[in-house]
């Protein structure tokens, strides 16, 4: 696969550091995948040997939570009720009660590679993207309640391995990255909850794309998990121009997916065993997650 020739990043690569190096750690942190901003204040993330791990703001320390004994991939909170975790072992995501740490299979049977949660609060459901099958592009997204765990499958149509996810800021679509076909997808949700065609929101990007997540002006960041970059794509969707990069895949090593927090950007690294913070030039804000809540509870 050959990427288009990138352009200079916008921000220099000196704008980032190591948050936390788990390589020697007690406990490791071992290949994370999905990384989130708790409610909490701390950077949690997922480990190759199902560890869900929560790493002090300041780097100084980590803890283990829980674990499924499997692979954690994508991960989600709902405000601070709960952390939803998708595992790759298990087929399965798994729901962390945050009050009493008790870990549960939260979906049944059916779903495939579940890779990436959104909670979508204001319908009172979890989306799950399913990446079906490497080579193989297939349905898609699922959505379960967040209640009872029931769910279906909510977007049938084929995706070429369908990867992060990020709720639209008003609430009415969901990003999709199809990682193989270097392209994200819009997918608008119809007012009575049922998934609308899909439409590019951004196409042939300059990597393959993996998590994703936006600032407060809409603008969309995204994580590639090669070459080791962080594209931005304007609002509203378009030409995505490389924000920055690690020529030498090191301090930046296949990112996968990232969390702001404020104007720091979080990265998870499948390819090492750190999380890597970025001191952006913007900054996101929980609004939008928070509205959501509002219309829960």
């Amino acid at each position: 696969m050959r990427f288009a020739t990138a352009d200079t990043p916008i921000l220099p690569v000196q704008r980032a550091r190591v948050l936390f190096d788990g390589v020697f750690s007690e406990p490791r942190l071992q290949h994370p995948e999905g990384v989130a901003v708790g409610p909490d204040g701390w950077i949690w993330c997922g480990s190759e040997n199902g560890q869900i791990l929560r790493i002090a703001p300041d780097g100084s320390q980590i803890e283990e939570v829980a674990s499924t004994a499997g692979f954690v991939l994508g991960l989600a909170f709902d405000g601070d009720r709960a952390l939803f975790a998708c595992d790759l072992k298990h087929s399965a995501v798994f729901r962390l009660d945050l009050a009493t740490r008790q870990l549960q299979r939260f979906t049944p049977p059916g779903i495939r590679i579940p890779n990436y949660p959104v909670v979508d609060a204001s319908r009172g459901r979890l989306l799950v993207s399913d990446s079906h099958a490497f080579g193989t592009p297939g349905p898609g997204v699922w959505a379960f309640d967040l209640r009872t765990g029931n769910g279906e499958l909510w977007y049938a149509e084929a995706l070429v391995f369908a990867n992060g996810m990020a709720m639209e800021p008003e609430g009415n679509a969901v990003l999709v990255c199809e990682t193989f076909a270097q392209r994200i997808m819009s997918i608008p949700i119809n007012p009575n909850g049922t998934a609308g065609r899909a439409n590019p929101y951004s196409v042939d990007l300059p990597g393959l794309p993996d998590g994703i997540a936006f600032d407060s002006t809409g603008a969309l960041f995204v994580g590639c998990y090669e070459p080791s970059r962080i594209l931005r794509i304007p609002p509203g969707g378009g030409r995505a121009d490389v924000y920055i990069e690690d020529p030498t895949a090191h301090l930046f090593a296949h990112p996968t997916n990232i969390a702001f927090d404020g104007s720091i950007l979080y990265a998870a690294n499948l390819g090492r065993w750190h999380i890597t913070r970025i001191e952006t030039d913007t900054v996101a804000t929980a609004l939008h997650a928070q509205r959501g809540l509002e219309a829960r509870s």
